[in-house]
């Protein structure tokens, strides 16, 4: 289906006000999509954005966390500072049909981008917010629609990433921990609270009107059919804004998983902690391992401390041993390049993936 004729029929879909229903059966698209993921067993993320060209160092300093996607908040970056980094943001050397074909060689069936992460850009053409990757810096592109394509052409099925809580570019932006519980997320405020002290008129609500609703829109509309999307850190957002969102994916993507850090239950299957597999499976149920090559998940040239590929191997058939899809990540670099260890370890998946 091309990108005008999934626009089109999407829309029709929304426009009908079906958004699902709660308890009704998977419907034909959906039971397709979760038969795949069980099938699929193996895929590729890339955490890729703003974060990349400071590589987790700040000031002549290594950020203080090892998440290099991280370094705003770890580092309380003012907003009008960190913004200025896209004035820099140029891939010149960015080939998704590269990363699509070493992905598709080392045997993965699935492709996973950030489309915005905690930081609040977007690495897509948003109406919403002009703090994207097309109006605020030299590279003018859309890589969300140039990967789109590439996953066509190599037949990598596409999912999308998509930070709806946590957004420090946003004074309402989330990371204050709500009356609900979530407490496996911790305690800390992970608000913006350096640009916009924490004891002001704040309210998550108008963020997620405001930003966060219109950009799942956008990135449910703009690329074709997607095999799932992946929400992250549940804070402050509330259940019924997590089944808005829910509805959201249902009516634009009738055949799109959900990961279960959309909170509250609400995912079609299970995604542990980082780098974690799940301890307890039940007969029928999806799960999926996340994990990193090494310790961050953005681009951080200082972080060596590579898995080799035996160890990676054993992380994804421990996976397959309990049913779990392994989801294993790349990090970019600010030219659009994955890392040489990166690419020496998917030329080892790769050789290991010809010899099975």
């Amino acid at each position: 289906m091309t990108r005008r004729e999934f626009i089109g029929s999407s829309a029709a879909l929304a426009a009908t006000g079906l958004f699902g229903a709660e308890g009704a059966a998977d419907s034909p698209r959906l039971a397709a999509t979760k038969k795949w993921f069980k099938e699929a067993q193996f895929g590729m993320m890339a955490h890729w954005g703003l974060y990349t060209l400071p590589g987790g160092e700040w000031n002549g300093k290594p950020g203080r966390r090892a998440y290099a996607e991280w370094l705003q908040w770890g580092e309380r970056i003012p907003m009008k500072e960190y913004a200025a980094l896209a004035k820099a943001f140029n891939p010149v050397l960015f080939d998704p049909k590269d990363w699509m074909k070493r992905a598709r060689d080392a045997g993965m069936k699935y492709f996973v981008i950030t489309s915005k992460h905690h930081d609040g850009f977007a690495m897509f053409r948003s109406k919403a917010s002009k703090y994207n990757v097309v109006d605020a810096t030299p590279f003018g592109r859309d890589p969300l629609e140039e990967i789109a394509d590439a996953c066509r052409d190599t037949g990598i099925r596409l999912g999308l990433y998509y930070s709806q809580d946590l957004d420090w570019s946003d004074p309402d932006g989330g990371g204050k921990k709500n009356e609900a519980g979530l407490k496996n997320w911790g305690t800390e405020d992970w608000r913006n609270t350096w640009d916009w002290p924490a004891d002001r008129d704040y309210d998550f609500s108008r963020y997620f009107e405001r930003k966060c609703k219109p950009q799942v829109k956008e990135i449910l509309t703009q690329y074709g059919d997607l095999c799932l999307i992946w929400f992250d850190v549940p804070s402050t957002i509330l259940p019924a804004q997590c089944q808005e969102l829910k509805d959201m994916v249902r009516a634009y993507q009738p055949g799109c998983l959900i990961n279960g850090r959309l909170g509250y239950g609400l995912g079609d299957y299970s995604t542990p902690g980082d780098n974690c597999i799940a301890e307890e499976t039940e007969e029928g149920a999806l799960y999926e391992t996340v994990g990193t090559m090494n310790d961050s998940w953005g681009y951080r040239p200082t972080d060596t401390h590579y898995k080799s590929v035996d160890e990676i191997l054993a992380i994804k058939a421990k996976c397959a041993s309990i049913g779990s899809n392994y989801m294993l990540n790349v990090g970019p670099d600010p030219l659009g390049r994955i890392p040489v260890a990166g690419i020496e370890i998917l030329n080892g998946l790769a050789a290991a993936a010809r010899r099975s």
